[in-house]
């Protein structure tokens, strides 16, 4: 016969099993909860990143002023793209809608800084062709202008050629708007490649009919040359790229990603004594393949006197 003690054992027995079972089923849900929600979080982290951070181009749009400027491009409009990395994360719908926001501004002038394929892709012959033809399309009242960054190849003057981009390679070219003053346009080879001939470029300051005065724009990839031309040319405009203003950022941290050539400027603007140091956290990717609160993004200029 059980006894009373027994009896209480069995049912003490039974209620820690219970219990045992509740706490495992908590356990199980609270589990999968936290599985769901990493999913749930991973899920946006990838959308956000491959199709909002890596994909919506943003238009950073500046005034700059200069006495040295001439009167004839007061409001002259030119708009900074740089590293597009085609084949990364941008591709030819991309491209069109880019031309697009350029277009619509109606800009002067149209300048790239570098990296327009991405290492790693080989573009074949026909979206090449492709390519081409939308990079045809974007429109300038003046000129459009390219310099080559580390990544780029035979390809890369082969495309802007062909898309009516002035290549600059180490060398110079005087832009006119509406009168016999111009402003100069500088263009600089990557100085990872080693191809890279300041004094070449800035020839024009040694020719003895030179204006010391002139408005200078140099375009560079890496932004880190700045400290090679600084001591010895004078510009009032640099416009570079190759940064990607780190690619990935944090809201009161800022970029931490940086690369060579771009260890010391690697934010969007840098006042240099009298320079101003402009770069462009690029359209494509590099390295990561994605974008963290960095997105990509072309600069509208406007000049001016005042």
């Amino acid at each position: 016969m059980i006894t009373r003690t027994e009896r209480n054992e069995e049912k003490q027995k039974e209620i820690i099993k219970e219990e045992n079972r509740e706490l495992r089923r908590k356990i199980v849900l609270t589990s999968l909860k936290i599985i769901f929600l990493l999913i749930i979080i991973s899920l946006l982290f990838y959308l956000y990143t491959t199709y909002i951070s890596s994909k919506l181009i943003t238009v950073n749009e500046e005034r700059i002023a200069n006495e040295n400027l001439p009167e004839s491009f007061e409001g002259f409009k030119i708009i900074h793209f740089s590293d597009l990395h085609y084949g990364s994360t941008i591709f030819l719908d991309d491209v069109k809608k880019l031309v697009k926001i350029i277009n619509r501004r109606n800009p002067d002038l149209v300048v790239f800084t570098g990296d327009l394929i991405n290492k790693d892709y080989k573009i074949k012959s026909k979206e090449q062709e492709k390519l081409i033809a939308t990079l045809k399309q974007i429109k300038s009242t003046v000129g459009k202008y390219a310099i080559m960054g580390e990544e780029d190849t035979d390809k890369f003057t082969t495309i802007m050629n062909q898309s009516n981009f002035t290549i600059l390679n180490n060398s110079y070219e005087l832009i006119y708007n509406d009168s016999n003053t111009p402003i100069l346009l500088i263009g600089l080879n990557s100085s990872l490649t080693e191809n890279i001939n300041i004094d070449n470029a800035y020839k024009y300051f040694s020719e003895p009919t030179h204006n010391s005065n002139i408005y200078t724009i140099t375009l560079l990839h890496e932004p880190d040359s700045v400290d090679e031309i600084t001591p010895s040319y004078q510009t009032d405009l640099f416009l570079a790229g190759h940064s990607h203003n780190g690619q990935i950022a944090f809201p009161y941290i800022g970029s931490f990603l940086k690369k060579d050539g771009a260890e010391k400027y690697i934010n969007s603007f840098y006042q240099l004594d009298k320079s101003k140091l402009y770069i462009s956290s690029g359209i494509g990717t590099t390295d990561s393949g994605f974008r963290l609160f960095c997105r990509p993004s072309i600069n509208f200029f406007r000049l001016s006197r005042k």
